[in-house]
């Protein structure tokens, strides 16, 4: 194979590429025609390089050109990298912040206090420093307590609206369940004041101040609401206000408030019925009367059935699940377990005595000896599996079980918020802070559900902890072209894990919701 300087009739030269088959010569590629002497030659060498690679040749002088070059750009480029950001995290986060609507309150300082939350819960000297060092992102550590001290009497309500309306978008346009529970929040400190005092702990922290908090939260877990109380305020008497106030701000109709026997009084009971609102609360079945303790007792335990008896406007639905009674005695006879190893001496110290849990099994006699009471225990046996339900809906029995279950929901939110948002334990110390930390928080868990609904409706089979430890480790690239001026921007997908995540750091992926 060689290459023909071939002359036309016109007055041009034809390169063209020759090659000898059998004696027979044929031309198999033009590289190109040209009158141009120079031109001519540079077609020439093309020619060479064309029947190089066809035959699988290099020029090594040729390549090794081409290396250098390559290194050079190569080299040239990333001599005017900018910036290399690991803001993963950053890039989804602010497009699901944006979908809740949380962006239309205009506030960057928000914005950055709420991303930070969710991709690295931290003191707020450490938030400064993480902005910084990750999204390149400059707030002042005097700014962010300015803002704390002004953020809950400023944008509360504004929060709590557009919670609300996207919650009600998302849901069809209405919010139709609201569950409601309590939990505590407590302080690294011993100093105590209005807000922050001893009380009953959910954490175990019982010599420690706290606040008590309350949530409403929709069908699936979306936010709605919350206030703050004080550490030692009885939980039964946080849920009405909420309520009220949610109801009267939002004009609700047609609602059911769904909430745990924690919360179940008769003074709740009558304020919810004089609101006319619909319940399903969770019974205290052992506190009840004779009566009725007989009448649950006698019932045929069959797995899944309910049985109902009306209580004035009321009804009261029993229902027994075999999973529940294995699972009651379980418990059980791991806390009695627990008491033999106790109190095996037969003496009870100030230490045993302030234990909850399964303490209610023992026989305290006159010279402070105790004894494990199996009367006790035989009579608690007679409650596994059964659980109680108060309405004044006209629900089916299922349907109530079915709208209690729900409550899971509120739980969730709170093992979210003080896990993976880390909302306790709290080193605020004026009731201004303590209460923006919390509303911090509120918006990060909104946005926290949002990208878990979006999560799965993409058919993005992640957690949404998952996608976030992820995105924590993507790069971008800030490179400054030195003769434009401009500077261009690469996330960097490199790995498996990264790439699965491609769809989310698309833009035009967003506006499909």
């Amino acid at each position: 194979m060689f290459i023909r300087k071939k002359k036309n009739r016109s007055g041009t030269t034809s390169i063209v590429v020759v090659d000898k088959r059998q004696g027979v010569y044929h031309e198999i590629k033009t590289i190109g025609v040209s009158k141009d002497h120079s031109e001519i030659e540079s077609l020439y060498f093309q020619g060479k390089r064309w029947i190089a690679a066809y035959c699988g040749k290099q020029d090594i002088f040729e390549a090794y050109t081409k290396e250098q070059e390559e290194k050079q750009v190569t080299e040239y480029l990333l001599s005017n990298v900018e910036n290399i950001l690991i803001n993963g995290t950053q890039l989804i986060l602010n497009q699901v912040y944006k979908l809740t609507g949380f962006d239309t309150i205009e506030d960057e300082v928000l914005k950055h206090l709420v991303i930070a939350r969710l991709s690295k819960p931290m003191s707020k000297s450490g938030t400064v420093d993480y902005l910084k060092s990750y999204f390149d992102e400059d707030l002042k550590l005097h700014k962010i307590y300015r803002y704390l001290d002004k953020l809950y009497h400023t944008q509360k309500d504004k929060i709590q609206q557009i919670s609300v309306e996207h919650t009600k978008k998302i849901l069809g346009g209405k919010i139709g369940l609201m569950f409601y529970d309590v939990t505590t929040l407590y302080f690294e400190t011993d100093n105590y004041d209005e807000l922050r005092e001893p009380g009953f702990s959910k954490d175990g922290k019982h010599s420690q101040p706290q606040v008590v908090l309350g949530l409403l939260v929709s069908k699936d877990g979306y936010p709605l609401a919350y206030s703050l109380f004080n550490g030692s305020q009885y939980e039964g008497w946080t849920m009405i206000p909420i309520i009220e106030d949610f109801v009267n701000r939002h004009n609700l109709e047609d609602f059911i408030v769904v909430a745990d026997s924690g919360l179940m009084n008769n003074k709740n009971i009558l304020l919810l019925e004089s609101g006319g609102y619909k319940y399903i609360i969770g019974a205290r079945i052992k506190n009840e009367n004779e009566e009725v303790k007989q009448w649950i007792l006698s019932l045929v335990k069959r797995d899944g059935e309910f049985n109902e008896s009306q209580m004035g406007d009321t009804r009261l639905i029993i229902g027994y699940s075999e999973n529940r009674a294995k699972k009651d005695k379980y418990n059980r006879e791991k806390g009695v377990k627990r008491l033999n190893k106790a109190y095996r001496s037969g003496k009870i110290t100030k230490e045993n005595i302030n234990k909850r849990g399964y303490n209610k099994f023992l026989e305290i006699s006159e010279n402070i000896e105790v004894t494990i009471n199996q009367d006790k225990i035989d009579d608690d046996e007679k409650w596994d599996g059964l659980k109680g339900y108060i309405t004044n809906t006209i629900l089916p029995a299922e349907n109530v079980y079915e709208q209690y279950r729900g409550l899971w929901v509120v739980e969730r939110a709170y093992r979210v918020t003080k896990g993976t948002i880390e909302m306790r334990p709290m080193f605020h110390f004026t009731p201004r802070r303590i209460e923006a930390h919390v509303c911090i928080c509120f918006v990060a868990y909104k946005v926290y559900k949002e990208l878990e609904r979006i999560l799965k409706i993409s058919n993005i089979d992640l957690s949404v902890d998952k996608v976030l430890n992820i995105a924590k480790t993507i790069t971008t690239l800030k490179i400054k072209l030195p003769v434009s001026g401009n500077t261009i921007t690469k996330t960097m997908l490199l790995t498996k894990k990264h790439k699965s995540l491609a769809m989310l750091f698309e833009e035009n992926f967003w506006g499909n919701f």
